[in-house]
């Protein structure tokens, strides 16, 4: 592993430059979705990486690092679905909704890549 912190991992760079795009884009959503829809996808979208940052801090206990891990998975995928709704109410255009889509899907294979491969990370 060539990882010295988090902020190294690729995914934590995809997830960062995906939740700062959410952060742009959401900013033309109604107003009346402010404490809803905008809240909810912004929400979700910046927690990917918080996540990750916990389970790097947390490499020291293999199922702490997992559990973390399996959150931000969990995450990216409530994102995905905070897309598809702003698409459904045409709040995001299809080109955008399937970029995010394919690109939140990568963030979940490399997630799962690092659970899978968690002894690698974990070891001292």
């Amino acid at each position: 592993m060539h990882a010295k912190s988090f902020k190294d991992l690729e995914v934590y760079k995809l997830t960062r430059q995906l939740s700062l795009e959410i952060f742009e884009t959401s900013k033309s959503f109604p107003k009346e979705e402010m404490y809803s829809l905008t809240d909810q996808i912004r929400r979700s979208s910046r927690s990917v990486g918080a996540q990750i940052a916990e389970a790097w801090a947390k490499r020291r206990y293999i199922k702490h690092f997992v559990s973390k891990l399996t959150d931000a998975d969990g995450e990216q995928q409530e994102t995905q679905h905070w897309i598809e709704t702003a698409h459904d109410c045409k709040y995001l255009s299809t080109n955008i909704r399937t970029d995010w889509i394919e690109r939140y899907s990568s963030v979940g294979r490399m997630l799962n890549s690092m659970i899978t491969k968690a002894d690698r990370f974990c070891s001292s």
